[in-house]
């Protein structure tokens, strides 16, 4: 009976399918590892965590906590002192379930605007209990818990859940770099960011030269005039640019 079973249930887990994440799936993921562009080197694994669960069309989600696997790819350091870090995220991981995936950057946090982004606006919010503050996410939109709403500067409204989860369609920024394109059609998981949100925040040296949305497609490029050095408890708005296959 042993020798039956064994091989039975590594079938079992070895065939559950991958969770079919769309074009456009936006990813929210506090970042684990540190990039340090005088210390990494190509190859180096980065690993992160979601942070929110993720809503598919398809009526499954990603799961909140899922992990999320990606690599160094590139390190420059030029005679100036300026400094290029190319990163890819490549799978995420569900328990016995790998999604292999490429995404692209719409937005970056320090762990300090990630943090911020979860307090009440108000000094004496503290007071009152945590499902009645008022909280303003990365790049502007402001959470009124008490009303479970979202309100954007761009007029768009979205849905708070619980915690720090929010459902908000996003909103093209193009003076940022975000021009809009598939995903913005729907409502989605966005954590601590705004629907408008783009770009680098907390790290005025720090620019998203390649946001990995253009060939090569998943590639991210992140420069600075200094040192490229993002430290762990960042926050990264990631957008599926590609099905595993391409």
């Amino acid at each position: 009976m042993t020798w039956i079973t064994l091989p039975l249930a590594f079938l079992i887990v070895a065939t559950i399918p991958a969770i079919e994440a769309p074009v456009g799936t936006v990813l929210l993921v506090m970042l684990v590892s540190r990039l340090n562009a005088t210390k990494d080197k190509p190859g180096k694994e980065l690993e992160g965590r979601v942070m929110q669960e993720v809503p598919l069309p398809s009526g499954v989600s990603i799961k909140e906590g899922s992990r999320i696997i990606g690599h160094v790819v590139n390190v420059t350091e030029n005679s100036s002192g300026s400094t290029s870090v190319a990163v890819t995220f490549d799978a995420i991981q569900e328990k016995d379930r790998t999604t292999p995936m490429k995404t692209g950057l719409l937005a970056l946090a320090t762990m300090d605007n990630v943090h911020h982004a979860q307090l009440p606006i108000s000094a004496n919010s503290d007071r009152n209990p945590v499902s009645q503050w008022a909280t303003r996410q990365v790049g502007g939109d402001v959470v009124r818990r008490g009303e479970r709403k979202v309100i954007s500067p761009h007029g768009v409204t979205g849905t708070w859940l619980q915690g720090s989860s929010v459902l908000i369609k996003l909103t093209p920024n193009p003076d940022s770099g975000c021009s809009g394109g598939a995903g913005y059609d729907r409502e989605q998981a966005v954590w601590i960011f705004s629907s408008a949100a783009c770009g680098v925040y907390g790290l005025s040296k720090v620019k998203i030269a390649n946001s990995g949305t253009i060939p090569p497609l998943g590639e991210i490029v992140l420069t600075s005039t200094k040192k490229v050095d993002i430290r762990g408890g960042s926050g990264w708005l990631l957008i599926v640019v590609a099905a595993p296959s391409e």
